[in-house]
């Protein structure tokens, strides 16, 4: 490890030196607690004793050989701290815990696991001109073995399922929610005290593994979410970890989260380090092809507040960071989960902005679901929530999202946020994910949504398979499964994403009909979009596709196998006479595509 870069924020290696490892016929065990009095190692292999550790180095780090110690024991890290207490604390670098609410580390193997995934890993990118479908899951409660309270499946035994199901439904990434781990099921994995520690709730590092090498091996990219901004209060692990405030700021007012966490002190280098190698680990020793990251207001402003200034020290802290992993992992997705309006998001670091490939485009997502959420009469008013995200959208690289946060605390899931009762809430959710998918961006969908799920999402229960027993779930199913398909196979919907050929309206000024029509283009392909978010059918309605012979149907929401009333549908619109005007009747809650021809 570079000593001089661990102190001043550039290193994204300390893994290798900090932690436990196997060494000749012992353990080498190091940690970094510049401000304690005395530590000691205990665990299994000295009956939790307690065996000294000196300090090397400037005097900033600990390290002790313990001879019978073997890879699998378990350990922890006995502080003296400077204030005079004894606490136990696992290792800040250990890479595997015990399950909670156990939390001694294990010593572990240097191993070198066998992806054999060179070709999936040549070949990967950050996909700007391609399909990306991210289908988002907590790894606890997409399915379970059973109803008991800790009854989960392994990595491995999820991947089983999981795998083909994602390839049948057109899905082409998995996004995991945090997989580091930590102590209360209720956080869902955000507020972490294991960092470089795959949840053992789910089995052991080399199971996770297995199940990444499984999905390369199906021709699906990994993303898993990464926590940058905060840590769990817990105080065997990060808090107060050398009798002083090491990690976190000692001033209450900017180091206590929104979510009663810690907030990490970005301007410390030795923070730094610690998240760079966290980072850096997980894309290096478990070939995850990309980290969302979470709460990034919560950095570029103190407490996610505007009005309280920028955050230099945790800004200057993410372009290196974004930098230096895409240095080591070029082809390795960053997604940035920003709800500000700071520019440069996505802009590279070396032309003076933050480093990311994707934003997460809340403004869309907001205004669309209060769009849908509204009655017809309503909508007429705001019309233009649905136009308005076009105005912006080339400022970034933006990601439309759908995700967990969407699915829970009161918020009603996205199928039960379509206004109206249960029968007019599907045709309203069909017209709303073509709208989606043929609007610019990559696309992410959270677990559920895509069986039109009713009920909230709650990490103790499994999803609601059962529901497709219903009809109107059975055939919602169904639409999602072909939208994705035919989301896949057109690069009109892709291959122009964040280029402004990609994408024009051809009407959106049809205040009082709540009609909207645009047009895709990309790899010589033209695809016109046109929906009727109405409660009223709309007869007679005309619009101009400029140098078109014909329109070709490729998904109409309105069809009877989606539970519509057209079951047949009319194939085929030649144009009109009058320069490329053509004329429609449309459904209500209806949309469709057509290929221009």
């Amino acid at each position: 490890m570079d000593f001089y870069g661990f102190y001043t924020g550039t290193e994204f290696q300390a893994h290798e030196f900090l932690g436990a490892f196997r060494e000749g016929e012992g353990a080498v065990f190091r940690t970094f607690a510049p401000a304690a009095r005395r530590i000691q190692v205990i665990g299994e292999f000295n009956g939790w004793q307690g065996t000294d550790m000196e300090k090397i180095h400037d005097g900033n780090f600990w390290e002790c050989r313990i001879r019978d110690a073997r890879p699998g024991q378990m350990y922890k890290y006995r502080i003296t701290g400077a204030d005079g207490g004894v606490r136990d604390h696992s290792d800040p670098y250990g890479r595997q815990m015990e399950v909670r609410p156990h939390n001694a580390s294990f010593i572990c193997e240097k191993d070198r696991f066998d992806f054999d995934d060179e070709a999936w890993m040549k070949k990967r990118s950050i996909s700007r001109d391609k399909a990306v479908n991210i289908y988002e899951i907590h790894a606890g409660s997409w399915k379970r073995p059973s109803d008991e309270a800790e009854d989960w499946y392994n990595y491995e035994e999820l991947g089983e399922r999981l795998i083909p199901y994602l390839k049948e439904q057109g899905y082409n990434y998995v996004e995991l929610m945090p997989l580091a781990e930590h102590p209360c099921d209720e956080s869902w994995g955000y507020q972490i005290t294991g960092f470089f520690s795959p949840t053992s709730r789910y089995g052991t590092p080399k199971q996770l593994k297995a199940f990444v090498k499984r999905c390369h091996e199906n021709e699906i990219g990994v993303i898993m979410d990464f926590v940058p901004v905060h840590f769990a209060v817990d105080d065997y692990a990060l808090w107060n970890y050398d009798g002083t405030a090491l990690y976190e700021y000692p001033n209450r007012d900017v180091g206590q989260s929104e979510w009663g966490s810690c907030n990490f002190m970005h301007s410390r280098g030795e923070v730094r380090s610690f998240l760079q190698s966290a980072a850096n680990y997980w894309l290096s020793e478990f070939h995850f092809d990309g980290l969302r990251m979470d709460a990034i207001s919560n950095m570029i402003y103190w407490q996610g507040n505007p009005a309280r200034g920028e955050n230099k020290g945790a800004v200057m802290f993410l372009q290196n960071l974004n930098q230096g992993l895409k240095k080591r992992h070029p082809s390795a997705v960053l997604i940035a989960e920003d709800s500000t309006a700071r520019p440069d998001i996505t802009k590279p670091v070396q032309e003076g902005g933050l480093g990311f490939d994707y934003k997460w485009d809340m403004g869309w997502m907001n205004d669309t679901l209060s769009y849908f959420q509204a009655d017809t009469g309503e909508r007429k008013e705001k019309y233009h929530k649905l136009t308005f995200s076009m105005q912006y959208y080339y400022q970034e690289n933006y990601l439309l999202p759908l995700s967990h946060d969407e699915n829970v605390h009161g918020k009603a899931t996205i199928l039960q946020k379509m206004n109206g009762d249960y029968d007019m809430k599907f045709p309203q959710a069909r017209a709303f994910y073509l709208y989606m998918y043929a609007h610019p961006g990559k696309k992410l969908n959270f677990m559920g949504s895509e069986l039109g799920q009713l009920r909230e999402w709650d990490e103790k229960r499994e999803q609601d398979w059962d529901i497709l027993k219903y009809p109107n779930h059975d055939a919602f199913s169904r639409f999602m499964k072909d939208l994705n398909s035919i989301y896949k196979k057109n690069p009109a919907f892709w291959q122009k994403d964040y280029d402004r050929e990609g994408f024009q309206w051809l009407d959106c000024h049809q205040e009082t009909r709540c009609i909207y029509v645009f047009e895709r283009r990309g790899a010589n392909q033209r695809i016109v979009a046109i929906f009727n978010f109405s409660d009223s059918v709309q007869k007679d309605y005309e619009v101009k596709v400029p140098d078109a012979k014909g329109l070709k149907l490729l998904m109409d929401t309105n069809r009877d196998i989606y539970g519509g009333n057209d079951a047949v549908p009319e194939k085929r619109i030649p144009m009109g006479t009058q320069d490329g005007m053509t004329r429609f009747t449309l459904p209500p809650f209806s949309g469709r595509y057509y290929e221009v021809e």
